[in-house]
């Protein structure tokens, strides 16, 4: 394939002004190879890694051949199966955003941690495109709350990732109930038996596509080891974080529970910090998210099921304080940073029974990996102001729902003698809330008035998070 801009491809002209006004100039290999295909209508299996642009590569010929206009609400025509709910909410907000021209799309994430009844309500009023986890999706089919007569497209992203966790019998028994003359697109990281399989059981004639890592990309990483003695694990932890400044860090735990410890420990050094992991409700997982991406937060920690769907623009640092149980885990995980030609560093702790492991996980790297010395030996915390956040978080109880936009927030917030239009940072609009990053500078009297205003003439709920 040659084509290399999205304006010579056969896409509807909103699309393509919309990539224009996103900023992108060029597609990304994954594009360059699949878009000309999946326009066409063909089954698809690619392989790419995090952060290659797959997401606008299926989302862009599903919303090309979509009808917003059958009727009021919309009819099913998209199905996209993800193995999390924080990768269905970040592909939910991509549909979102290169469909915004399209006037009453409805793209309905399907996953738990909402109440179902919820959903039931919104997929009765018709919706355009869902996406979600197999269970959550499978529960709706089977209490026959979805219409899924006129599906025209199904993906599953993260295809290897969804059998890895188990979800295989729920993805054939939803396969089983949708049209057979099905466009069937396959996302994923790597080629285990179980994806040829599936692709073998499910597709039609798929054209293979795989996207190699570039080494451009390795070397924007910079990958560093450090073993573990004798000294306490924690406080090693302390000197990479003061060796290796940054303003956002990503912190990788195995379980849940070194995740809430971790975050304790953090928050006590005085670092605005916050965790991501599975018992954590869906509305918490969403505020931490949206905290990091804002900049309120300075590190993340979580685990690595929590982490999928994690889409941060300009991660510095991954820690690995964990070992990865395997070492592709590693290379998902530290595929958050070094992205869009920045430079990122990437840390593993290795333990005495893990030495020989990180040869494996070398090599799994390709990239030759560091093993510095660690200065601070006599430092055991962090220096104070060490983890103050650039942003703090005001939540306005209001959203999509209420017609909300960015346009008016920011309207709101700086004028009047308000803000200044660099003091308000990320605006993330949801269905009933919004989150919005203002500078951490902030006087108390400030935060005040912006609480206490109006927003289009309306007053709504505003309170600060942190």
């Amino acid at each position: 394939m040659t084509a290399q801009t999205f304006s010579s491809l056969p896409l509807k002209p909103d699309l393509i002004q919309v990539t224009e006004e996103l900023g992108y100039a060029t597609m990304t290999p994954i594009q360059v190879e699949s878009l000309p295909h999946l326009l066409e209508g063909k089954d698809l299996i690619g392989q790419s890694k995090t952060g290659s642009g797959k997401t606008a590569a299926f989302s862009l010929p599903i919303l090309n051949k979509i009808q917003v206009e059958q009727n009021r609400y919309g009819v099913l025509q998209a199905m996209i199966l993800c193995p999390t709910r924080e990768l269905s909410a970040q592909v939910v907000r991509e549909i979102r955003k290169l469909g915004r021209k399209f006037e009453g799309l409805q793209v309905l994430p399907l996953t738990g941690g909402v109440p179902g009844r919820d959903q039931a309500f919104a997929l009765d009023r018709g919706v355009h495109i869902v996406v979600g986890t197999p269970g959550r999706i499978l529960d709706h089919i089977r209490r026959e709350q979805m219409d899924l007569s006129q599906i025209q497209t199904l993906v599953l992203d993260e295809a290897d990732k969804m059998l890895e966790m188990g979800f295989e019998d729920e993805i054939s028994a939803i396969i089983s109930e949708l049209p057979r003359d099905l466009q069937t697109v396959l996302f994923s990281a790597t080629f285990p038996e179980g994806i040829e399989l599936l692709s073998q059981r499910y597709q039609k004639n798929p054209v293979k596509v795989k996207v190699e890592d570039s080494a451009e990309t390795s070397d924007l990483i910079r990958q560093l080891v450090y073993e573990l003695g004798t000294e306490d694990k924690k406080n090693i932890l302390m000197r990479v974080l003061q060796q290796h400044e940054a303003d956002s860090i990503l912190i990788f735990c195995n379980t849940k529970a070194a995740v809430t410890n971790l975050v304790e420990l953090l928050q006590d050094q005085g670092v605005a910090c916050g965790g991501l992991q599975g018992d954590m409700d869906q509305r918490q997982r969403d505020l931490s998210m949206a905290m990091f991406r804002n900049g309120s937060y300075k590190i993340l920690v979580a685990t690595d099921v929590a982490s999928r769907g994690i889409d941060i623009g300009q991660l510095e640092l991954v820690i690995n304080y964990d070992f990865p149980l395997q070492p592709e885990d590693y290379i998902h995980r530290i595929g958050r940073t070094g992205r869009a030609g920045r430079s990122g560093t990437a840390v593993i702790f290795v333990g005495p029974s893990e030495k020989f492991k990180i040869f494996e996980v070398e090599k799994q790297a390709k990239a030759t990996f560091e093993r510095p010395n660690l200065g601070f030996k006599n430092q055991h915390g962090l220096p104070p102001g060490y983890g103050q956040a650039k942003m703090q978080t005001l939540v306005i109880v209001a959203g999509r729902k209420d017609k909300l936009r960015a346009g008016d927030i920011l309207g709101a917030f700086t004028g009047d003698g308000g803000l200044q239009s660099s003091e308000v940072g990320k605006i993330e609009i949801h269905d009933t809330f919004t989150y919005v990053a203002v500078s951490s500078m902030l006087s108390k009297e400030q935060i005040s008035r912006l609480c206490e205003g109006k927003i289009k003439g309306k007053k709504y709920q505003v309170r600060a998070l942190n």
